[in-house]
């Protein structure tokens, strides 16, 4: 049979993308290549052979990177139609945000972000910021169970995550064990002042936030999809804390750093709260979209030359590189790990297709190295007597890593 004709995104050596006509061949003119396999297809005639999706097939100075559907034909019109569907999905929800929250463009940008490329956020402020009130208001717009979890010195781990209470049937008289679940079992969780529980607590959180179920009583519990953890932490009071574990801060894609708003913006945070208004706010994704749409990040194309980029800046924080520059050296127990470089691609094709592009670009992965570096880079007690922090260590970073 005839193969279709598609108009594939191509990235040039120079970085700059076009749209290249390839022959994708119908599902009867060759047998599909598994995933693994797909290297080997790189090497033979685009069109003589599938383009599997999420590959990337050389094809002369330049890389044919697909954006093709889980069907192995190559780029499909569902694909194309889904990436405007989330990014107007994505100018919706800003707008039935925006309702009740009053700036925090670049807090809700990085929420967003996060979400679509399934992963969980930090949120890092003084009190009083509307930190609890833009999570909750983001489940409410997106139509997810909501979860709050207020972190104390007392929270036992089955506070969280449910515990087996003995009931008794009336009928029969018979004594059974019935689990109760706890407040992780909500799309969206919020875990406020997560640095005030102590450890064994915080790795029950670990747990969900990595694998998606909990256990308890023996058994093993899945979690609800999608599943998002957003924590708060208050920089000012370390009194009585326990500060997160590296281990668990790596599990985080994005630390947030929320600022206070300009004067301008706090004046209608004063005029909107002080009042009787309460704006109602329109669902735009379900729950089972939200999933369609996570995937679809999966198979946004991505050029070898962001990927070694994305790749440069990580490993540009660990002070035993070669390529370190001279104040990670100086300043940096310890750097970022692999996680880092998957987070970082991870999320930079999140912000691509939530801004209805169809490939990444150097400035995505630029644009969200701070926040997906800056809690993985640990500064030595150097860098605390001169007053050097992550934060600063990171912007001097970027500034010494350039694209090639």
């Amino acid at each position: 049979m005839v193969g279709l004709a598609r108009a594939l995104p191509v990235a040039t050596e120079s970085g700059a993308w076009h749209s290249r006509k390839l022959r994708i061949p119908d599902m009867s003119d060759t047998a599909l290549l598994p995933h693994p396999q797909a290297a080997a297809a790189a090497a033979a005639p685009a069109a003589s052979a599938p383009v599997q999706m999420g590959t990337q097939v050389s094809a002369g100075a330049g890389v044919v990177a697909t954006a093709g559907g889980d069907d192995g034909t190559g780029a499909t019109e569902r694909d194309l139609e889904a990436v405007h569907q989330i990014a107007e999905a994505r100018r919706a929800i800003t707008t039935e945000i925006a309702k009740r929250i009053v700036g925090q463009d670049a807090v809700i940008e990085h929420l967003l972000v996060a979400m679509f490329a399934r992963g969980h956020c930090l949120f890092v402020g003084v009190p009083g910021l509307a930190k609890t009130m833009l999570i909750q208001t983001l489940s409410e717009v997106l139509a997810l169970s909501f979860g709050r979890v207020q972190f104390t010195p007392d929270l036992m781990p089955s506070d969280i995550t449910g515990t087996d209470v003995l009931e008794e049937d009336r009928a029969t008289g018979r004594r059974i064990f019935r689990f109760v679940r706890g407040p992780l079992f909500a799309n969206v969780i919020l875990a406020d002042e997560v640095n005030r529980t102590p450890p064994k607590t915080q790795a029950a959180l670990l747990q969900s936030m990595q694998e998606g179920r909990i256990s308890a009583g023996g058994q093993t519990y899945e979690l609800p999809q999608p599943f998002l953890v957003f924590a708060t932490q208050n920089p000012i009071e370390q009194e009585g804390t326990y500060p997160l574990p590296e281990a668990q801060l790596d599990r985080f894609m994005f630390q947030v750093d929320v600022d206070y708003p300009s004067e301008t913006e706090e004046i209608r945070i004063v005029n909107q709260m002080t009042s009787a208004y309460r704006p109602s706010l329109r669902k735009v994704l379900s729950p089972e979209r939200i999933l369609m749409l996570q995937d679809l990040v999966l198979r946004v194309p991505v050029a070898p030359h962001v990927v070694e980029h994305a790749v440069a800046l990580c490993r540009a924080t660990r002070p035993g590189d070669p390529a370190a520059p001279e104040n990670i050296r100086r300043y940096v127990s310890f750097g970022a790990g692999p996680r880092a470089s998957q987070y970082l691609v991870l999320a930079a094709k999140a912000r691509a297709i939530l801004a209805g592009r169809y490939a990444v670009s150097i400035e995505d992965v630029r644009a969200l190295a701070m926040p997906v570096l800056v809690h993985r880079v640990l500064p030595n007690f150097h860098a605390e007597a001169d007053g050097v922090t992550a934060r600063l260590l990171v912007e001097r970073l970027m500034e010494a890593v350039r694209p090639a």
